[in-house]
């Protein structure tokens, strides 16, 4: 490998252009972006633009037949994550891929078993973890000061937030709606923080009651609102193996007073929220010799833009031969609680959650 990293897109879309590429630009003596493939040449033209040295193809596979490239990042709608990511570990090359990890738990261990044979690197892009309040808490909670995390609340709730852009209302090649689409990063984090347990069955529900009325305001702007086919708006509740639990809500369209990002973690030691996003906050609440406290850390370091973070991570982990920063297993963990959620919300009965079935 050379000394700078080789990188290629495979997606140039708004995650590539606004999140990736600057990333990989902020640390241009790690790393390289040679390559950018999209079937899109508006995509491509619009990406270029912010690396007018690489080379563009609309054939992913071009990337791929480069030896040069040491490593791709998956940046397409998730119906197109699982090819491109078994190609790249055909080839040899290391994978960061955009969240959710895969369409479902099936196509998520194939990827996770691929990488496994090819010996390389799958990452799975979860920036949260990133954050400056994550980054403490997690310490926080790694040092025994909450003690034995028991349950959880994990809400990304959006008022009026339908995407308008590419595929988020399309579930054949989505997957779903906020619950795959946000709902998986509240979910990531919460799980991250309580030391990621194994999850053993869970129950949920979905509801598309307002996605598809044109009458509505959304803040995001308009879309067809024929082709919303995604929940609007789903709740699940899940067992975890330690017997832990978590519950869960996300929309991209609810009635309700503002649109949260949060968990809210009880610990027989004290408890916590962490709220990202919008109006980030942390809070820590204990007791000591039976007197209640209401904590806010002070000096949490700031981080400008944690997907930057996450593109320096994996650039190093690559470059420095080490385990996968967010490894695959954690996203699979992810697709294989979200199957038995929406298998739930068809039969009304509290499913598996089935990490190793093919």
């Amino acid at each position: 490998m050379s000394n700078k990293v080789k990188i290629g897109l495979i997606g140039t879309g708004g995650i590539a252009r606004g999140a990736h590429i600057p990333g990989f630009l902020l640390i241009p003596d790690e790393c390289e972006v040679v390559w950018l493939a999209d079937p899109s040449e508006d995509a491509l033209q619009q990406a270029r633009e912010l690396v007018p040295g690489a080379r563009t193809t609309s054939d992913y596979h071009e990337i791929l037949r480069d030896s040069e490239v040491d490593a791709v990042a998956i940046t397409t709608p998730n119906l197109y994550h699982l090819q491109p990511t078994l190609d790249a570990f055909a080839a040899g090359k290391h994978v960061l891929c955009e969240k959710p990890l895969a369409m479902n738990a099936a196509e998520g261990r194939q990827m996770v078993n691929a990488g496994h044979a090819a010996g390389k690197i799958l990452m799975v892009a979860f920036q949260n973890r990133f954050c400056g309040e994550a980054q403490f808490l997690k310490r926080y909670i790694d040092l025994g000061k909450m003690g034995e995390i028991y349950y959880a609340r994990a809400h990304a709730l959006r008022r009026r937030g339908v995407p308008h852009w590419g595929v988020f209302i399309d579930k054949e090649k989505q997957g779903g709606g906020p619950l795959i689409d946000i709902g998986v990063h509240v979910l990531d984090l919460t799980l991250w923080l309580m030391g990621n347990p194994k999850p053993v069955s869970a129950s949920g529900a979905t509801y598309n009651r307002l996605g598809r009325n044109p009458d509505l305001f959304n803040g995001f702007g308009e879309y067809d609102h024929t082709k919303f086919t995604v929940e609007d708006f789903a709740a699940g509740f899940i067992r975890f193996d330690n017997g832990a639990t978590v519950s869960l809500e996300s929309s991209f369209m609810a009635n309700i007073e503002r649109s949260p990002f949060e968990a809210h973690l009880l610990g027989t030691e004290a408890g916590a929220e962490i709220a990202l996003w919008e109006n980030a906050r942390l809070n820590i609440y204990r007791e000591d010799d039976q007197q209640m406290f209401d904590l806010t850390p002070r000096n949490i370091p700031h981080v400008p833009s944690p997907h930057t973070v996450e593109m320096q991570t994996f650039v190093r982990a690559v470059a420095e031969g080490k385990p996968s920063p967010i490894p695959g297993e954690h996203g699979l963990m992810l697709n294989a609680i979200f199957d038995a959620l929406y298998r739930s919300a068809e039969t009304g009965r509290e499913e598996p959650v089935n990490l190793h079935e093919g």
